[in-house]
């Protein structure tokens, strides 16, 4: 079973939304499994510090490496083959092809940074990669965490109604998702274009391809090289 770890100092933020929807059914159903760890219980004193000054000074506090490792070695198996991650705004980014690696695995382990970061030492000393969401700050790698698993949890198999319903989606291919409509065919003066309902599967696809590579073109153009080399 694909299962996910996560450490993180506010295990009640978990499953949150994935416990709703898709993700949420698929873990009542056991497709899926997660559980969440508290690194605090591996604080230190009786107020279970967690953190610390940055050395060399600066503003902030810093996890420290010792408690994480301590939160690490008791959770995790030395030789659970899931990559450990850790969400951080330095990280390589997370992308739809980066995705589907970890869905193809047996599961992730996510380690949740806080305050102004973890200590280096444990980065290294515990093989943590470091992944980003995006090029923005977060108060902490919860919600980050939360967007990684969901991205992950809707391609395993039977999460979806349709497994072919993730091959069509915006990234995969290198392009943004084309333009979707439903009923009714007119709305407040706009119709669906008629391509659409003409039944002619071939003109459907070029034209979604078509609406495919303007959309890229106008707001990604970016994606458009890595979608020629597919």
């Amino acid at each position: 079973m694909w299962t996910a770890s996560v450490f993180t100092l506010y295990p009640e933020m978990f499953p949150g939304p994935l416990g709703a929807s898709m993700a949420g059914a698929a873990l009542e159903n056991g497709l899926w499994a997660l559980e969440a760890k508290n690194i605090r219980e591996h604080g230190l004193g009786r107020h279970r510090a967690v953190d610390d000054t940055p050395a060399g000074g600066g503003p902030g506090m810093v996890l420290r490496a010792d408690v994480l490792a301590a939160s690490l070695d008791a959770g995790v198996a030395p030789d659970d083959p899931r990559p450990r991650l850790l969400m951080s705004p330095r990280g390589k980014a997370l992308n739809q092809p980066v995705v589907r690696q970890f869905a193809a695995g047996p599961g992730v382990i996510v380690v949740c940074g806080r305050f102004e970061g973890v200590d280096e030492r444990v980065i290294e000393g515990r093989g943590l990669t470091e992944v980003s969401i995006g090029d923005y700050i977060l108060s902490g790698g919860e919600i980050a965490a939360l967007t990684l698993l969901d991205a992950c949890v809707r391609l395993l198999p039977g999460v979806m109604g349709k497994d072919e319903s993730g091959e069509d989606e915006s990234f995969e291919g290198g392009l943004l998702e084309y333009p979707h409509y439903t009923r009714p065919r007119d709305w407040e003066g706009r119709a669906i274009p008629d391509v659409l309902l003409s039944g002619d599967h071939a003109r459907i696809a070029r034209w979604r391809r078509e609406q495919s590579e303007r959309l890229t073109r106008a707001r990604r153009p970016d994606l458009l090289g890595k979608a020629e080399e597919a």
